[in-house]
């Protein structure tokens, strides 16, 4: 080899050299490669001022061909390196305290603001190309470029807005302006993609996101406010009204207990008593079935307490306005529940009709115990009025709600048709009113009509296997229904000929015990 290629030679291996160890050392040691890079650049470095080769400056033009490639290469890898050593000091040092997003933004931004410088230095001082006249002359092009790319430069920026606002996060749900609701699920400098309630992805711009409001629903916590506005006919005092939708509202399965729910009336006219519920759900999926129960709980809250909803305002006809002396509400008949039970739909008009005739009133104070956990209630009460909560816990200062009964709602009835205990503790809530049916009442009809057990126990069956936990629940079910066919038999075989049914009830309660050791999962 000549001696006048040697040293651009050198310099050219060690810059190729560095490149490959740089790559070859993991990317989980930032540290350890910014070193090497560094260690690499000072021997470029090095080796370029002993051969008298500036990088910043154009090579002579006497130089052969073969040196002038030679030292053309060894100045580009060295601002190669140069940009390299730069960048390893930018990933490590430029960092936001707890904002490890943000950080990484603004050191993507960075290190394209040095590749740009070290392409221009490249162009300018190893190929000669004048960069200045180049940039100034390329005007119109960059005008034409940038008036193609608008809609697409504007995405970016406002990514990057965004990205630096961070008004969401991955996982967050909002709403924006235009209706648009959804968790997100990607971002990126042009777009955030959101995951619809329909299970869709939508892919937003990030300048669309940027115009629009929008609103976060998961932050700062996951509990949603929803509202609800009532209209309820003037037929009752106001204070009434509020009490009924309190009731109604305390209880919902649904809602949060903290932050209580609170009612608001909203107007008082001629017309009707404008009512706001506002309250809190667990998250923002959460808000449909609570709308629902709210609204199933008003309905049924003001049907027992003979309040009256209004009319929409369009269809209302000033003259015919109830006032609280005509306005009759129908009074929620024994009858009218019956029918709205599951486990009775199966009885024939004429049967629930006899059924309700024997059915009897019975009220508990608030804080009375109804029945506790393991106790058998041989009769189905059916809530009239007020409400009933499950509790589950030892002692009475220690009871944790699991769920509330509201007016429509019913228990006792494992007890009535085969003789179970309560699994859990039942306590009125409220002042409580219940229709009560019990055993002797609806022993005739059974007895009258033997196939309506396995109806009656299709339907206990169903309720008592979605509770299980190994087996099939099809081979469940079949099973349960078949020991509850018998169960129910057994308990109201012997009522016909004993008075008070206890002779039923044990009997009922020995075929239980065997029920639940053929099938653990259905007790």
């Amino acid at each position: 080899m000549d001696w006048w290629i040697a040293p651009p030679l050198y310099m050219a291996l060690v810059g190729v050299a560095g490149i490959v160890v740089w790559n070859v050392i993991p990317r989980s040691r930032p540290n350890t490669r910014l070193i090497v890079q560094i260690a690499f650049f000072l021997a470029m470095s090095v080796l370029l001022l002993d051969g008298a080769v500036v990088p910043y400056e154009i090579t002579r033009s006497g130089e052969t061909t073969a040196r002038a490639i030679l030292f053309g290469a060894a100045k580009a890898l060295w601002w190669v390196h140069l940009a390299w050593a730069l960048i390893g000091f930018v990933r490590i040092f430029l960092v936001f305290e707890g904002k490890p997003r943000e950080a990484r933004l603004l050191q993507d931004l960075v290190v394209g603001v040095v590749y740009v410088g070290m392409l221009l230095s490249v162009l300018a001082f190893v190929f000669g190309v004048p960069v200045g006249t180049l940039i100034a002359t390329s005007g119109v092009f960059a005008i034409v470029l940038g008036l193609a790319l608008q809609n697409t430069l504007s995405d970016v920026f406002s990514g990057i807005a965004l990205n630096l606002g961070r008004p969401y996060a991955l996982g967050d749900w909002i709403v924006l302006s235009d209706g648009t609701e959804g968790r997100v699920v990607e971002t990126s400098w042009r777009s955030t993609q959101v995951l619809t309630w329909a299970h869709n992805v939508v892919a937003l711009p990030n300048s669309f996101l940027a115009k629009l409001g929008l609103t976060n629903v998961s932050r700062p916590d996951d509990s949603h406010g929803i509202a609800f506005t009532i209209r309820i006919a003037p037929t009752k005092m106001p204070a009434i009204v509020v009490e009924v939708m309190r009731t109604a509202l305390l209880s919902c399965n649904s809602i949060l207990k903290e932050p209580p729910p609170i009612v608001v009336i909203r107007d008082l006219n001629a017309v009707a008593i404008e009512i706001d519920l506002l309250v809190h759900v667990e998250n923002f999926g959460r808000r449909i079935a609570a709308r629902n129960e709210v609204f199933d709980l008003v309905y049924r809250h003001a049907k027992s307490t003979g309040l009256l909803l209004a009319a929409p305002p369009s269809s209302i006809a000033v003259s015919n306005l109830p006032t609280e002396e005509t306005a009759r509400p129908p009074s929620v008949t024994p009858i009218d529940l019956i029918r709205a039970i599951p486990i009775f739909s199966a009885l024939t008009n004429d049967e629930q009709e006899a059924l309700a005739a024997t059915t009897s009133v019975r009220t508990y104070r608030k804080g009375d115990i109804i029945a506790r956990q393991g106790e058998m209630l041989p009769s189905l009460m059916i809530v009239r009025a007020g409400i009933v909560a499950r509790q589950l816990g030892e002692g009475d200062a220690r009871m944790q709600d699991i769920g509330r009964l509201a007016p429509g709602d019913f228990f006792g009835e494992t007890g009535l048709l085969a003789g179970i205990g309560e699994t859990s503790t039942l306590r009125a809530l409220t002042h409580v009113v219940v229709y009560e049916i019990d055993q002797k009442s609806f022993a005739p009809l059974l007895l009258a009509r033997p196939e309506m057990a396995e109806d009656l126990a299709a339907v206990l069956a169903t309720g008592m296997s979605a509770s299980g936990e190994s087996g099939a629940p099809e081979q469940r079910h079949a099973n349960s229904r078949s020991a509850l066919i018998k169960t129910i038999q057994t308990v109201f075989r012997d009522i016909r000929s004993d008075a008070f049914g206890h002779r039923g009830l044990a009997r009922g309660q020995e075929a239980m015990t065997i029920l639940r050791s053929e099938i653990p999962s259905s007790g």
